[in-house]
């Protein structure tokens, strides 16, 4: 197992400096200039400058009139910077935002908690929709209400969850003059009040991820029914609820796991879409804001980390494996 493990943090090295490769490379190639914007913004607030002049200056003090590939080593830092020091991701700098001089890890220090509790509220959401609903449809396959459950399970997966976001911020406050909290509480400091912000766009993300693990869950709790072993429990004369969570669930859940940790990366994506909907100051709503501005290091060093997280996660899900199932073992 230690072996395993160290091997899978090894092989994240060449993919996290992949991922950063990319991630450098596509946020300069969005139209659009970061100088431009700035120069911009200064002529609109009445200074009488010189254009050529202002993006000289502004593109030195940013870093940015040297090649891609050299702000790219300066960055991760392999390479000196303008003053001589090396000072970049491999020394524990991730750089400043363009605009506002505050560095990327105070960013995401301050951000990241809100995406964290988004994203395990839909998940205990997700789980609590799919598993009771996927588990009864299979122990009752072909009733009306397996049915009910399968149509339920379809439409999930075909609604997107900003449609029903949108539904949800506009037609109460249409019908009943009615608007969401959108006043971020933190947990620490009022977890009532936080909970209660965080249960609408918890509960639509996680009903669109429940689709598909409902699906799955009811497939392989099929698939395990139909199992020797268990006609065998059936036949001791064992209760139904001893015979689905001793015997059925522990290995129909083995590919629901893996489904849930393919999920995640979805939930991320879905995460940016909803936080900006609800006003969450979290990831999501970070990355929109600085990729509409152009903001280099902010994109940069936001979509990194939430690449980091994605691939510890992918690890953890590997590791439970292990539990659910005593014979999968890693060399």
């Amino acid at each position: 197992m230690r072996s395993y493990i160290i091997r899978r943090l090894l092989l994240m090295i060449p993919s996290l400096l992949l991922l950063s490769i990319v991630i450098f490379l596509i946020i300069r190639l969005i139209p659009g200039d970061v100088i431009d914007a700035m120069v911009a913004q200064m002529r609109s607030r009445g200074a009488n400058i010189d254009v050529s002049e202002a993006r000289e200056s502004l593109e030195h003090a940013l870093g940015l009139d040297v090649p891609v590939m050299t702000q790219y080593v300066r960055w991760i830092g392999l390479a000196p910077g303008a003053d001589g020091s090396f000072s970049g991701i491999l020394q524990g700098n991730w750089g400043e935002s363009l605009w506002t001089q505050a560095t990327v890890m105070e960013e995401i220090a301050r951000r990241w908690p809100v995406t964290l509790e988004l994203g395990i509220i839909a998940l205990i959401f997700s789980q609590l929709i799919a598993l009771p609903i996927g588990i009864y449809s299979a122990l009752r396959q072909d009733t009306w209400l397996d049915y009910i459950g399968r149509s339920f399970a379809i439409a999930a997966i075909a609604v997107p969850s900003f449609w029903l976001a949108t539904l949800v911020i506009v037609f109460p406050a249409i019908w009943w003059n009615y608007m969401p909290p959108i006043m971020h509480v933190p947990f620490l400091e009022d977890p009532l009040r936080n909970i209660i912000r965080y249960t609408a766009p918890g509960f639509l993300l996680g009903l669109v991820l429940a689709g598909s693990t409902m699906r799955m869950t009811r497939s392989m709790v099929l698939d395990v029914l139909r199992q020797d072993y268990i006609r065998t429990a059936w036949a001791k004369g064992l209760r139904e609820r001893v015979v689905i969570l001793r015997h059925v669930l522990k290995n129909a859940l083995i590919p629901v796991i893996t489904l849930i940790g393919l999920q995640v990366p979805i939930l991320v994506g879905g995460v940016v879409i909803i936080e900006q909907i609800f006003v969450l100051p979290g990831m999501g709503q970070l990355i929109l804001a600085s990729i509409a501005g152009r903001d280099y290091p902010m994109v940069s060093g936001a979509v990194l980390f939430c690449g980091v997280g994605l691939m510890f996660i992918n690890l953890i899900v590997d590791l439970i494996y292990v539990y659910l199932d005593p014979r999968v073992r890693y060399k």
